[in-house]
């Protein structure tokens, strides 16, 4: 095998599959990425065996071939390459030789064979989505995804196509944790209408995300019971599923909340911030003392004292107070766009609804917090 590659385009690419591969390793051939070389291009690959991804680049390919070296100390050597560079890669002996300049380096090498691929077959359902949509989609549920191992069916995005009590098909993505939900839903893809409802992990969607920083236009989706797949580009991202059954998150989406706080969402996020400034404790919860047209933010600290500060806020329910995680509510806040929010509490006990409006693509529900 030997090609000739430009270093941006090379970096790119490599900077894209060696995310994939885990630091540790007790598999040697999980730690290394795939380099074929075969007409015009280099193709790429890497793998932890639950996710897969493959790039395509262009090169001038001298000798067809194959190899795999180790993916983090390929992408660091190439990355430290002069800018504008061009890039040798050659096979032989059983090591790739890479060269740049005055700059040489041999890597030890495994064979071809041992690299394992998942499943490259075609999947029944197949669409496409615009990058910006799937950008708005991920940013809107992903920080709700559950962390917590022992409960792995929360520990991904749930994407599904119900119908809605108007009738209408959506697709919606939603994430919960168990404190705090995140929904958000558009209306549903053409070609989408069989999809299986189906958990996509927390690592591909981490993956997916950093791709669509580089890509506008349009993204295309397959995907089966047991796996998906995204095409960004050049990029083809594939996915295991999560096996599992994902909690029927409609249950607690509040629909009789009637206190109704409007605010506006930035000054909200900030006056929390300022108050929690003082706090010790890993909560850090943030009282909110609902009046007339006015909210105090409050914290208690037995380190370090007392904080409040009084917003103006749109408000004509009955007082009363409630309390939150106020690292969950600025995680919410941080969703917000426009000029104002809509907080849709019932009391102190119960799950609050947040929103921008009933029209609204995203919805999110914070379990209240004793304070």
């Amino acid at each position: 095998m030997k090609l000739v590659v430009e270093r941006a385009t090379l970096m790119k690419a490599l900077g894209h599959v060696q995310s994939v591969v885990e630091r540790r390793n007790t598999i040697p051939i999980l730690a290394n990425v795939l380099i074929e070389a075969s007409g015009d291009g280099l193709r790429l690959m890497a793998t932890d065996l639950d996710l897969q991804i493959v790039e395509r680049v262009e090169a001038q390919v001298e000798q067809e071939g194959a190899t795999t070296a180790p993916a983090h100390t390929l992408f660091d050597i190439v990355r430290k390459l002069p800018e504008g560079s061009q890039v040798l890669l050659q096979r032989s002996d059983g090591r790739l030789t890479v060269a740049a300049g005055r700059a040489r380096f041999q890597l030890q090498t495994l064979p071809r064979e041992d690299f394992p691929v998942i499943g490259e077959e075609d999947l029944p359902t197949r669409f496409a989505l615009d990058a910006g949509v799937l950008r708005e989609m991920i940013d809107k549920t992903r920080f709700a995804i559950s962390t917590e191992e022992t409960r792995y069916y929360l520990n991904g995005i749930f994407l599904h196509a119900p119908r809605t009590n108007e009738g209408e098909r959506k697709l919606r993505a939603v994430a919960t944790d168990g404190h705090r939900l995140a929904r958000f839903e558009l209306a549903l893809p053409a070609g989408a209408e069989a999809m299986p409802d189906v958990i996509v992990p927390r690592k591909c969607v981490a993956e997916l995300r950093k791709l669509l920083d580089e890509r506008d236009g349009a993204v295309e989706l397959a995907l089966s019971e047991a796996r998906i797949r995204f095409r960004v580009g050049e990029a083809v991202l594939t996915s295991k599923l999560i096996d599992g059954n994902f909690p029927d998150y409609s249950r607690v989406i509040p629909t009789a909340n009637d206190r109704l706080l409007r605010i506006d969402p930035q000054t909200l996020a900030e006056g929390v911030d300022r108050v929690t400034a003082i706090a010790s404790d890993r909560t850090r919860a943030v009282k909110l003392s609902l009046d007339h047209d006015r909210v105090t933010l409050s914290v208690t600290s037995p380190e370090n004292g007392t904080a409040s500060e009084d917003l103006p806020a749109v408000y004509s329910a009955p007082s009363f107070d409630v309390g939150f995680n106020s690292r969950y509510l600025l995680d919410i806040l941080q969703q917000m766009d426009g000029d104002e929010v809509e907080v849709h509490l019932a009391d102190a006990a119960a799950p609050t609804l947040i929103r921008q409006g009933a029209g609204a693509p995203a919805l999110y529900v914070l379990m209240p917090m004793r304070v």
